[in-house]
């Protein structure tokens, strides 16, 4: 029998993002955005959980990343999509980076996993742009 795990989030990046990439696909100069944007809304997962961070994404959607949260020690949120949705950067103990793109609720999840952290990380952890 496994440990439980209490999903707080789980699902894709935010639809704005793909909206509003497909929109600006209509120039030749987007294209490269567009084409990413859609590849996230079609493969890109994301799993909150209250014991990890796991990331399902690449092409099929075939590389997975799991974090867990003794492992952070800093998180930086930006708002996009005008404060809808947001991309945060997490960064490791071993100085590692994941990304986390078009994240919805973002400072929902910001919130829940700063509340997981230890004290010296919410102390160097915070959000740009808002």
């Amino acid at each position: 029998m496994g440990i439980r795990e209490d999903v707080y989030y789980e699902g894709g990046p935010h639809i704005g993002d793909l909206i509003i990439n497909v929109l600006l696909g209509l120039t030749v100069i987007c294209l490269p955005l567009t084409v990413g944007a859609v590849i996230r809304a079609l493969w890109l997962r994301y799993r909150i959980t209250n014991r990890r961070i796991s990331v399902t994404g690449g092409w099929l959607g075939r590389s997975r990343t799991d974090i867990i949260y003794s492992e952070i020690t800093k998180i930086v949120t930006v708002p996009r999509g005008i404060g809808l949705w947001g991309d945060m950067v997490i960064t490791l103990q071993d100085g590692s980076r994941l990304e986390l793109r078009a994240v919805p609720k973002f400072r929902e999840i910001y919130d829940y996993i700063n509340s997981k952290l230890s004290n010296r990380a919410q102390a160097v952890s915070g959000a740009l742009g808002s």
